[in-house]
């Protein structure tokens, strides 16, 4: 696990400084490079994201069918603290997982690997609702499945 770990630190490194000024001619963001490396290492797909704006709010990220079925799926949050209260997953049959959740997040956090129940499945869309923590800005939520 350190290994890859260590590995996946150089390619971002790397995707991070490498090739700046051609990927944002191609309309690239450094995330975007960063995301392709991450999941080209670790195997998860990012569904999608949402900037959250401050204050208690919910919002949803769409995921669509495309990208596949999923067993697992993560969350991440960047660029501020977050108080996440729910997550409710909606499923490509309709269905409706919602895991209990309360998690705080400090600013380029991970959640734990929440497994969906059943068979892997296509994610529609997820749902969350937060609030941002004192002293915190705009956060961005990140939806990863595998």
């Amino acid at each position: 696990m350190k290994k890859i770990v260590g590995v996946l630190a150089a390619a971002v490194v790397v995707a991070a400084f490498g090739g700046d000024a051609a990927a944002q001619r191609r309309g690239e963001r450094r995330n975007d490079r960063r995301d392709r490396v991450t999941e080209a290492v670790t195997g998860w797909t990012r569904l999608g994201e949402h900037w959250v704006h401050g204050g208690a709010d919910q919002d949803t990220v769409l995921a669509g069918g495309s990208q596949g079925r999923f067993r697992r799926v993560r969350i991440k949050v960047e660029h501020s603290a977050l108080e996440m209260f729910d997550v409710r997953i909606t499923f490509g049959d309709g269905s409706v997982f919602s895991p209990p959740t309360r998690l705080v997040f400090g600013q380029g956090s991970w959640s734990r690997e929440i497994d969906l129940p059943g068979e892997a499945r296509v994610i529609r869309q997820v749902q969350f609702r937060y609030g941002n923590l004192p002293g915190g800005g705009r956060a961005q939520v990140e939806l990863w499945a595998q």
